[in-house]
C-alpha cells in the first residue's frame, strides 16, 4: 500500500517508516520544512496531490512536565490543530483508514488502576498536562465522530490507539523538554563524562510509570491497522473507538532512576528536588482489548534502556556533551 505517516522523524514515525518499509509498503513522508502541519490549506494540497491508501498520525508536539508547564498554549493549539487537518483532509480525500496515536495522559489523574478504555472522561485530569491530553482526547473524538457520521455511507474507518511511556532509539534526550527516559539518560551520562557528583531528579520519585519500548509499540500499531473491521467493532465501541498499548507492569521514577543510573554506570549520589511536581501518581494501563487479539510486548524495561543507550552513544557528539568533556 501506499501509507502517509505524518510526524515520520519523531520517536515513534521514524520507527514505523522503517518497519512498514521492510513490510514492502511505500511510504510517504513530509519534513516540518515541506508540510506544516498546522496549515489547513497546506494539508489540502497534500493530499490533493498525494494519493495514499492509509494514514497513520504520529505527528505531534510532545514532552516531559518541564515542556508541559512551559509551553501548555502551544500543546494544546498544535496538536489540536494537526489532529483537525489531518483527520478532515485525509477523508475529504477519500482515505479509508487513518490510525491517531494518542496519550495515556488522557485518562483521568484518580481512577482505578489498570486504566481501562472506559475509563475516558470521568474524571479531572492531571493538571501538569491538561492542555495536551485535551488535546489528545480531540484526536480520538475525531475518529470516533467521522466513523459515526461517514463511516456507513462512506466506508471510514479512522482508528486510535493509547500508548503507555514510549521511549527507545532516536528519541529526543533535550535535558528540559524530553520525556524521563531521555531526559534521565542524557542528565546521567552528562554527569558521568563530567565527574558530577550528584544528579537532582524532579519530584519525589514515588510516582509509578509504566514504559513500552518503541518496536512493541509500533507492532501494536500495525496489528490493530491490520484488523478486519468487524474485528475491531468487536473490541470497541462507536464512543470508546481506541485500544490501550502498554506493557501491563509498572515501576516507580525511583525504581527507574536507579535502572538509568546503572545503565550508564554513573557512580554519583542521587538528590530528588521535592518542591517539583510528580504529575499522576499512577498511570498503569489495562492492555487486555490488545491481549484478547494477540499483542503484547516484548521487551524488557531493562533491555530497552540498553539499546536506547546505545543509541544515544552512537549519535553524534551534542553540544552539552561537548561542554562537559
Amino acid at each position: 500500500m501506499r501509507i502517509y505517516v505524518a510526524g515520520h522523524c519523531g520517536l515513534v514515525g521514524q520507527t514505523l517508516t522503517r518497519r512498514l518499509r521492510e513490510l514492502g509498503h511505500e511510504v510517504v513522508t513530509r519534513s516540518h520544512a515541506e508540510l506544516d502541519l498546522l496549515d489547513q490549506a497546506s494539508v489540502a494540497r497534500f493530499f490533493a496531490t498525494e494519493p495514499v491508501d492509509q494514514v497513520y498520525v504520529a505527528a505531534a508536539k510532545v514532552g516531559g512536565i518541564h515542556a508541559n508547564m512551559t509551553y501548555p498554549a502551544q500543546f494544546i493549539y498544535e496538536n489540536l490543530l494537526i489532529a483537525a487537518n489531518i483527520t478532515h483532509q485525509a477523508f475529504l480525500a477519500n482515505v479509508k483508514r487513518l490510525l491517531f496515536l494518542g496519550s495515556s495522559c488522557i485518562y483521568p489523574r484518580l481512577t482505578d488502576q489498570p486504566i481501562r478504555e472506559e475509563a475516558l472522561l470521568t474524571g479531572k485530569l492531571e493538571p501538569t498536562n491538561e492542555p495536551y491530553a485535551i488535546a489528545k482526547i480531540a484526536g480520538i473524538k475525531l475518529c470516533e465522530s467521522y466513523n459515526r457520521q461517514y463511516g456507513a455511507t462512506h466506508g471510514v474507518d479512522f482508528r486510535s490507539v493509547m500508548p503507555s511511556n514510549l521511549y527507545g532509539p532516536g528519541d529526543n534526550y533535550h535535558l528540559e523538554n524530553s520525556h524521563v527516559v531521555p531526559a534521565l539518560i542524557q542528565r546521567f551520562h552528562l554527569a558521568k563524562i563530567s565527574r558530577t557528583p550528584s544528579v537532582l531528579i524532579w519530584g519525589s520519585g514515588r510516582a509509578r510509570r509504566e514504559f513500552l519500548y518503541v518496536d512493541d509499540m509500533v507492532q501494536g500499531c500495525l496489528d490493530v491497522m491490520n484488523l478486519s473491521r468487524a474485528a475491531y467493532d468487536q473490541h470497541t465501541d462507536p464512543m470508546r473507538g481506541h485500544i490501550n498499548l502498554g506493557t501491563g507492569e509498572d515501576v516507580s521514577i525511583a525504581e527507574l532512576v536507579e535502572l538509568v543510573r546503572e545503565v550508564v554506570g554513573y557512580e554519583g549520589s542521587i538528590r530528588y528536588d521535592l518542591a517539583q511536581p510528580d504529575g499522576a501518581p499512577r498511570k498503569l494501563l489495562d492492555v487486555s482489548r490488545a491481549a484478547s487479539f494477540g499483542w503484547r510486548a516484548t521487551v524488557p524495561l531493562a533491555e530497552g534502556l540498553r539499546r536506547t543507550y546505545a543509541d544515544y552513544q552512537a549519535a553524534p557528539r551534542t553540544a552539552a556533551e561537548a561542554a562537559h568533556a
